[in-house]
């Protein structure tokens, strides 16, 4: 049995025993059987932005508010909230579970040469599967945005909304000017392995700062901050959404579809949603607001007549407004290191199936249920550009070698891999922050039901390729160090027959590795791009209001014209949190 499958059989324990612990905490009141006609505010989608936004909204309470997800709610499984959960989340009711078109430039060692995308679909959204890593980006993500004709979104201009979300919960950091105690968000380390230190002091070894990431300086290694609070997930749905619940000017109404906006003209004027097979159409008395998400948003607008001409004419889509919608799709790749260790400490099978492992974190909230064990993360340059030294890679270090497979193997790849698999050891990812290769949603048909055609065109630009293979010299490197060599590491798993006919470790077996197995980490962003409205790469505003369509506007990960340099959950929490105060004070 491998460590995933140890890794359910505990935490499915864990629930039965925590289950009548998380009923005290449930809270409904206002997940609404009844919808009203109208509401000053539809916003469509309960994510990581969507929950938050509507929380926010419905604080002013001369104003009603409805939230329509698709998926059910955050209390039907306590699973959602323990922190290992992220790992076997994927592929259940909480979830999308898309899958992008076959690659032709990556993926050669996946199933059919395509990716699966995990996306929530339940109150809380991704931020009910993700692994929960705080990353905010650079300073350079944002003033780039704003040089781009983002007005407002610069670094300076943000800060005060990712502060506002946070409660730090990090001792050495709560004095720090670039974190914030009090918010709703609850942001910790989640350190469970001795393992850490060896990370951190390898890192050293290197040249290699040990910084807050999320503070003034970005490159560098750091103890990973995650959205944990109390040893649980802090999720949007869990941090903002429940605290709002009772008020009476919120509604939010669970497996409820939207199939497209009502438009009178070029004005949104409401939704058409499904819910129990029944058809229901709710008016918007000042705004209707996307936040689907990067794939759900464009899928939305396309099926409601906004989107490119072109492609809408293929279906026989109605055209409101020719914009380009599902252009510019941006996503983070990442290439599994996995090594052994000649040292005991990584998470092992037997220890997350063990009764202790299960009693220390409903006792005592500690031990290996209580983190997902991407312990430490790095973010560095391998080369100079026009920004001095932006980071171009991220690394990411987990600490145990999951043998279940994830990512969907080739058979042939995955029984070799597996075989070799040791014990103790631990995996590092080798991530591309900044790919240029750009891809697209499209519809697949006019049916809502009907999941859109994902197609990311994966390492299409051989840059993507030469900067992968920079930041494996840098994983190499720092896996020589003499900290890692004293614990036994070593590459030796990387050598698979598939890229055999390339020296081992050499450019063109490097990018055979990368072409065959890296893998998306799971951020799609930017395909309603915000921009100047003269810009017709753009679909939004810097007030995030769609172009020449009057009260609708876009508010989640795919407006960033980029996709930032890391995790995207607090990034498109700050969105919504910006985009309340621009709607209240408009």
């Amino acid at each position: 049995m491998g460590l995933l499958s140890h890794l359910t059989v505990g935490i499915s324990v864990a629930v039965m025993v925590g289950y009548f612990m998380s009923l005290k905490k449930i809270n409904v009141s206002n997940v609404v059987l009844e919808i009203r006609k109208e509401y000053d505010y539809i916003v469509v989608g309960g994510g990581s932005a969507g929950a938050v936004l509507a929380s926010r909204l419905s604080e002013k309470d001369d104003v009603t508010v409805l939230l329509l997800e698709a998926g059910g709610e955050e209390t039907e499984n306590p699973l959602y909230h323990v922190p290992t959960g992220c790992f076997v989340l994927q592929k259940t009711e909480a979830d999308w579970g898309y899958y992008t078109e076959p690659q032709k430039f990556s993926h050669f060692g996946l199933k059919g040469n395509r990716s699966y995308w995990p996306r929530g679909k339940v109150l809380g959204g991704t931020s009910i599967l993700n692994f929960m890593m705080y990353n905010r980006g650079s300073r350079y993500d944002y003033d780039k945005w704003a040089s781009q004709g983002c007005t407002g979104w610069a670094y300076d201009d943000v800060l005060s909304y990712f502060l506002k979300s946070e409660d730090i919960l990090i001792p050495t950091l709560k004095d720090s000017k670039f974190h914030n105690t009090g918010g709703y968000l609850g942001v910790s380390h989640a350190r469970v392995t001795p393992l850490v230190d060896y990370y951190l002091k390898a890192a050293e070894e290197l040249g290699f700062k040990l910084v807050d990431y999320n503070g003034e300086e970005f490159e560098g290694f750091a103890e990973t901050q995650f959205t944990i609070r109390n040893a649980e997930r802090s999720s949007t749905s869990r941090a903002f959404l429940r605290r709002a619940m009772h008020r009476q000017n919120l509604h939010v109404s669970s497996h409820s579809h939207v199939v497209k906006i009502i438009m009178d003209k070029m004005v949104a004027v409401g939704v058409e949603m499904i819910r129990g097979g029944r058809k229901y159409q709710i008016h918007a008395i000042k705004e209707v607001i996307l936040s689907a998400g990067a794939i759900g948003s464009p899928q939305i607008l396309m099926l409601s007549g906004i989107g490119p001409k072109s492609h809408l004419d293929e279906l026989g889509i109605p055209l409101i407004a020719n914009l380009p919608v599902g252009e510019n799709l941006q996503d983070h790749l990442m290439l599994t290191v996995p090594t052994g260790i000649n040292i005991t400490g990584s998470v092992t099978e037997n220890a997350m199936s063990s009764w202790w492992t299960i009693a220390q974190y409903f006792l005592f909230g500690t031990g290996y249920l209580s983190s997902p064990f991407l312990e430490v993360v790095a973010h560095v340059h391998t080369e100079k550009n026009e920004f001095k030294t932006i980071p171009d890679i991220q690394l990411i270090f987990i600490s145990g070698i999951p043998k279940k497979d994830l990512i969907e193997l080739r058979d042939d790849i995955k029984k070799e891999m597996r075989s070799k698999l040791p014990v103790e050891g631990f995996v590092g990812l080798v991530g591309l922050l900044h790919p240029k290769s750009r891809g697209t949603i499209r519809l697949r048909s006019r049916d809502p039901f009907d999941p859109p055609i994902i197609q990311p065109n994966y390492l299409a630009e051989k840059d993507d390729v030469k900067t992968f293979i920079r930041g494996f010299r840098v994983m190499e490197k720092y896996l020589s160090t003499k900290v890692m060599q004293k614990i036994g590491v070593s590459l030796d798993l990387l050598n698979i027959t598939v890229c055999g006919g390339h020296e081992f470790l050499s450019d063109d077996y490097v990018e055979c590795l990368v072409r065959h197995n890296a893998v998306t980490i799971y951020h799609p962003t930017s395909t309603c791009k915000m921009g100047s409205p003269e810009d017709p790469s753009t679909v939004v505003d810097p007030q995030l209001r769609v172009k020449g369509i009057e009260r609708l506007r876009v508010v989640d990960a795919s407006v960033m014209p980029d996709v930032t340099s890391g995790n995207t959950n607090a990034p498109t929490i700050m969105i919504a949190e910006k985009a309340a105060v621009i709607i209240q004070e408009k």
